[in-house]
């Protein structure tokens, strides 16, 4: 696994505002990964998981959910920073997300972070983040995602 960047204090993380963070490793997004996110929001569009229909339509395979995509967020960003000496770190929320460009079963994807800033709010700090997702050969980013997290010390 990648190396994550730790930060040990609000200074440190501070510091690092503007700094580009990762990338993390590679995730491979197979069908399986697809057809069990189609089963766990229940959105089964033919575009993520019929291979054979998917062949026809205007990417030539099946593609992941932008959501899949966004829900893996989980995955890549603790390969890119860790907040040390904290009790509590929680998801607060997105100012925003896009998806540039598909991902086409079998891509391999990897992210980068970039903290844009970092401000108190009552019981610790706020980390605003602009992760973004890339697959391997591909010309645009997949999903470019504007987080908010929240850390309690």
């Amino acid at each position: 696994m990648a190396e994550p960047r730790i930060f040990h204090s609000i200074d440190d993380l501070r510091s690092a505002v503007g700094e580009e963070l990762g990338p993390s490793d590679w995730l491979e997004v197979d069908q399986k990964r697809i057809d069990l996110f189609a089963d766990a929001t229940d959105d089964h569009q033919w575009i993520h998981v019929d291979p054979a229909k998917a062949a026809e339509g205007p990417f030539g395979s099946t593609i992941a959910h932008g959501y899949l995509t966004l829900s893996l967020l989980p995955w890549f960003v603790p390969q890119l920073m860790r907040v040390a000496n904290v009790r509590m770190g929680v998801n607060y929320g997105l100012n925003r997300v896009r998806f540039p460009a598909p991902v086409p079963v079998g891509s391999r994807l990897r992210a980068t972070a970039r903290l844009t800033e970092v401000a108190e709010v009552a019981g610790g700090v706020q980390l605003t983040c602009v992760v973004t997702v890339e697959r391997e050969g591909g010309e645009k980013p997949v999903c470019v995602a504007e987080t908010l997290t929240r850390f309690a010390f």
